[in-house]
């Protein structure tokens, strides 16, 4: 009469807790006359074995009737020991408090022993599986998401709390990723809400797919997914983990008909103290998605402690950064790019905004960059380094003609309608000879939207400005599309470069760019450069040109004045 519990050809267990001897006989004895299929009945008398048995074998159900324990302390023990499993208490009287406390101690049902029979004793363990498999069914609507299946928001966080519990106690390291698929939006307009579903739900398997046991992955919400991970001992072990997420994103997948590449931003947060606030600790790795969305897209980027000091909320530091504009307070900074080639070095510079916050000293990009690419406010920012980067230029070549500048176009820059229509009208207002200034797209942002890169970079070529893809290496831009953008120079992402003079295969990936970059007819360059071994590396590599710290760090119009010998 018994429905088999433990699915086809396995036989049901019930773990009978019974202090009297005697009793768990009988009472085993009732069951097996009524099962008609296999039974496994073992017994225990003492809470500490019950739970041992239940770790090492796990069981169908749990029958609890002790005489000379205290039951309901017991129950509770055994209930949270082992939430999944049912449990039917057996008392002494009829008493509908003790009943309700049963049931509130984690019982599925309450049986009254001197009412006991074997058809109703076998019915109520039935019954009690039945129950739990229903209140399982709805914890798990509750707690994962309908579309993927994955965990969800709340489920996430319970995960992280328990996580953050057990660093405290074994100091064990815990890594949060916050990721967002670049260019969503994009999709359900033109492909349709279903494509959009289909593209969550693709990636939701190929994440659920590269896990381990332990470890996590939730849809937050929206195009948000999270990843939880114990046990990664060091920052670069957890950046190869999202470095392999990125790349198994942007593996082809067929949307609305047509082969899709898309991309995703990931920020990566590395908890150094169990005892912070999980609120913190997910903004800590939201911040730092934000920072990579900022770079591109396609990439990823560890939080960094220079990141904490954003000021409250992201509503607040918004406003300040409206008023920012407003006020004048925004700076630029320049970097200088040296050529290999050019018997005098130095070629050039890169336009770096920074925040002279009024409170806080000056701020760099990373500190406020991604709310003004969320909000919008990039835009008129972004107009105004432009225009600014332009002037100075200009006085700068009167004693160095050659030299130019660069300004990095962010995603939310390069998809905005009037963007070639404003520097056209900057480049006629101010006189501006349009090859002196180099516009630099990461790489993120073509493969986020790469019709309409397509179109902007072909309108920009057009006006007459130079044109470089960014951050080289860090998404997964083919040859073939490379071929075909308008562009002159390529320049080699920071981390391949970093990698130089320490790991040869790095040292490959960089030789690869070059070659790739002059079989198009671009000219390469590399960033981030620190070293003399990183300098001779690229320089034997054939790279053309270089910038980072190794030469100068970004420095206000002073020091480009003083650089150049004419302050």
């Amino acid at each position: 009469m018994v429905m088999e519990l433990y699915g086809p050809g396995k036989p049901a267990r019930v773990l009978l807790v019974e202090d009297d001897a005697r009793a768990a006989l009988e009472l085993g004895e009732m069951l097996r006359s009524v099962w008609d299929r296999g039974l496994v009945v073992s017994h225990t008398r003492h809470v500490a074995d019950a739970v041992q048995e239940l770790a090492d074998h796990g069981a169908t159900c749990v029958l609890l009737d002790l005489r000379e324990q205290p039951a309901l302390d017991v129950l509770a023990q055994l209930s949270n020991a082992s939430p999944a499993t049912p449990i039917v208490l057996v008392a002494d009287g009829d008493d509908e408090e003790v009943g309700v406390a049963a049931v509130r101690a984690g019982a599925q049902d309450y049986l009254v022993r001197s009412e006991l029979s074997a058809p109703r004793l076998a019915r109520a363990v039935s019954y009690a599986v039945e129950r739990k498999r229903s209140e399982a069914a709805l914890a798990l609507q509750a707690l994962h998401d309908p579309l993927t299946a994955l965990p969800n928001r709340a489920l996430f966080l319970d995960r992280l709390r328990g996580a953050l519990d057990r660093s405290r106690r074994t100091g064990g390291p815990v890594v949060v990723l916050f990721l967002d698929v670049d260019g969503f939006k994009e999709i359900n307009d033109t492909l349709g809400h279903g494509a959009g579903d289909r593209l969550l739900n693709v990636l939701a398997d190929r994440f659920r797919g590269m896990l381990r046991p332990m470890d996590t992955v939730a849809r937050f919400g929206g195009d948000e997914f999270t990843f939880l991970f114990e046990g990664l001992e060091s920052e670069e072990e957890a950046a190869l983990v999202a470095q392999r997420i990125n790349q198994s994103a942007a593996v082809p997948l067929s949307l609305g008909g047509q082969q899709r590449t898309v991309s995703i931003s990931i920020g990566v947060y590395i908890v150094n103290d169990p005892e912070e606030e999980i609120d913190d600790v997910i903004r800590q790795a939201d911040t730092a998605m934000y920072r990579a969305k900022e770079s591109g897209g396609a990439r990823f980027e560890v939080f960094e402690d220079v990141m904490a000091r954003l000021p409250g909320p992201r509503t607040h530091l918004e406003r300040e950064l409206r008023q920012a504009v407003e006020r004048a307070q925004l700076r630029v900074h320049y970097q200088p790019r040296v050529s290999f080639t050019d018997e005098t070095g130095l070629e050039g510079f890169e336009a770096l905004v920074r925040w002279e916050h009024p409170e806080l000293g000056m701020m760099e990009p990373v500190e406020f960059m991604s709310i003004a690419e969320e909000t919008g406010l990039i835009v008129p920012i972004g107009e105004w380094v432009i225009g600014e980067a332009l002037d100075q230029v200009e006085r700068w070549r009167e004693s160095r003609p050659g030299v130019t500048i660069s300004v990095n176009l962010s995603a939310r820059q390069l998809s905005d309608s009037h963007l070639v229509e404003h520097l056209a009208a900057a480049m006629r207002d101010g006189g501006h000879d349009p090859s002196v200034l180099c516009l630099e797209v990461a790489e993120g942002a073509l493969e986020a939207a790469p019709e309409l890169a397509m179109r902007q970079l072909a309108a920009l070529n057009e006006l007459g400005v130079t044109l470089a893809i960014d951050d080289f290496g860090t998404g997964t831009s083919s040859s073939i599309m490379l071929s075909e953008l308008p562009i002159h120079i390529l320049k080699i992402d920071t981390t391949l470069v970093s990698r130089l003079g320490l790991d040869g295969a790095d040292g490959d990936s960089v030789s690869d760019a070059v070659e790739l970059g002059h079989a198009l007819g671009l000219k390469v360059v590399a960033e981030g450069v620190e070293t003399d071994i990183q300098l001779a590396q690229l320089r034997r590599l054939g790279c053309d040109g270089a910038q980072g710290f190794l030469f100068s760090e970004p420095m206000p119009e002073e020091g480009v004045l003083s650089l150049l010998g004419t302050s």
